[in-house]
């Protein structure tokens, strides 16, 4: 969307669009979804989700309950080599970020007792705390990709925390953006330095189709039921970009069919890279910045290849 019509339509404007509502963010028209009462049953999904969600995304073996927080804390602290401790950080962080869903938990069990539970009970507070450390340790953790630590992430049960979910949602819409921004990044960057070459003929729309499918893919929650039609087509979009082969000159040297083989990995790579991005539904900018550098150090040596034949 181009910049003029970004600036005449206030952010959070809202409307239907192909019979679908939508919300308008930095220039992308983002599937709505009503947010629930503010109270603490809905922090409580709210942030189970999240954390669930985390997990899901971060290095692996550092879900540790928060019924085993000491023993996590303990080992941390005496801890000194620099890569172990690392890991160790990562396992407290997440020990910690357990033991707050644990105690929000409870307390909505109690306040469905009919208990009351004001802003300032104790609990409260430490689920705050806990959610707190974990951030200033999320720095230490790494996505599953290996690639860099996706601190949104850690960020965001903390945010939920802290905030009317009304709120939260409206600053959910606004990652959303950039996330489609990042994923549109990714594609253009690939299309800049394959698609122009006869070469990679029949790459263009197969790129567009999985930048197209991922958009839809990072608006969407699992709980939608049109989950059964874009997450196959973003699979099914994402299998036809990854067998994708280029045409073979008679008279190419074995550097330049090695080339062509980088190249495929690196069209490979960006897909996984998509794919990170939409199912994590944030941007992962070291990434995204490294990757697109790497396109363009494969660029000038492939163009040299091919003037030599």
């Amino acid at each position: 969307m181009n910049e003029a019509i970004k600036e005449e339509i206030p952010p959070g404007t809202r409307r239907i669009i192909d019979d679908v509502e939508r919300v308008f963010y930095d220039g992308y028209w983002i599937k709505y979804y009503a947010p629930p009462s503010d109270s603490l049953s809905a922090k409580r999904q709210l942030i189970t989700a999240l954390t669930r969600r985390l997990f899901n995304h971060v290095e692996h073996g550092i879900n540790i309950p928060g019924a085993r927080l000491s023993e996590a804390r303990q080992v941390y602290e005496q801890e000194h080599q620099p890569a172990l401790k690392r890991v160790k950080g990562a396992m407290l962080a997440g020990s910690l970020f357990n033991r707050a869903t644990d105690i929000i938990t409870k307390l909505v069990e109690i306040q469905e007792l009919g208990v009351e539970i004001t802003s300032d009970n104790a609990l409260l507070r430490e689920c705050g705390r806990c959610l707190q450390e974990a951030l200033s340790l999320g720095r230490l953790v790494l996505h599953r990709s290996g690639e860099e630590g996706i601190d949104e992430l850690w960020g965001e049960p903390l945010h939920a925390f802290s905030i009317p979910v009304d709120a939260f949602f409206e600053s959910r819409y606004i990652k959303i953006a950039a996330t489609m921004r990042d994923i549109d990044r990714l594609g253009a960057a690939i299309l800049e330095h394959f698609a122009n070459d006869p070469d990679f003929d029949g790459l263009e729309p197969l790129v567009r189709k999985v930048t197209c499918a991922a958009h839809q893919k990072v608006e969407i929650l699992q709980t939608d039921d049109r989950i059964f039609e874009v997450w196959p087509a973003f699979v099914v979009a994402s299998e036809s970009l990854l067998a994708f082969r280029p045409a073979t000159r008679a008279a190419g040297s074995l550097e330049y069919g090695r080339l062509q083989e980088e190249g495929l990995r690196l069209i490979a790579h960006g897909q996984a890279i998509i794919s990170d991005i939409a199912r994590a539904r944030t941007p992962m900018p070291k990434t995204t910045r490294e990757y697109i550098e790497r396109l363009g150090a494969w660029r000038c040596k492939f163009q040299q290849e091919a003037r030599r034949h």
